[in-house]
Order: C-alpha cells, then sequence, then structure tokens
C-alpha cells in the first residue's frame, strides 16, 4: 500500500532519556506508519513518519502528549509528499 503523506516532526522539552523514541516506535507500529525517529544533538527528537493521513493526526497527537515521563514543551510539523522509501518504522542512533 503506498503511503498517502509524510510528516516531519520535531519535539523538544524533556523528550530524551525518558522512553520517548521507544513510545514513538510503539505508537507508529501500531498504526502501520513507516520512517523512522532519532535523538538530535541539542536535545529534540526528530520523527519522520508515513502513511494515512488519518494514521498520521492520531501519531502527531500522540506525539503532543509523549510517554508518561516526558515534557512535550514545542512541537513543529511540516507535511510533505510521501517518498515511500521505507519498509518498516525504526529508531535510528
Amino acid at each position: 500500500m503506498t503511503p498517502e503523506l509524510r510528516i516531519e516532526i520535531h519535539v523538544s522539552g524533556r523528550v530524551q532519556g525518558v522512553g520517548y523514541r521507544a513510545f514513538v516506535l510503539q505508537e507508529a507500529s501500531r498504526l502501520l506508519l513507516t520512517g523512522w525517529t532519532k535523538n538530535l544533538p541539542n536535545g529534540d527528537v526528530q520523527t519522520i513518519a508515513e502513511g494515512s493521513k488519518q494514521a498520521l493526526e492520531e501519531l502527531l497527537e500522540r506525539l503532543r502528549e509523549g510517554p508518561r515521563y516526558a515534557e512535550v514543551m514545542h512541537h513543529r510539523v511540516v507535511f510533505l509528499e510521501a517518498t515511500g522509501e521505507f519498509s518498516a518504522f525504526s529508531v535510528r542512533t
């Protein structure tokens, strides 16, 4: 199935060292999205995901909250055209 959309999300706050990437992986996998998530040197977490508009909107809603010990202070989202380059969702280091 070809993905409809791609989103690039940057979140900042207390999002490293609190299981945020594992949370993103779990949510993206549950929603059958493809892409990746990784920690950035500045303390943010970046996520690129592709899939249906509905699934991406649900992921975005969940990532604004984050896991239990995270505190998302800011988020930036860019909607893009899907490329179909991913076969699964992964955590990058």
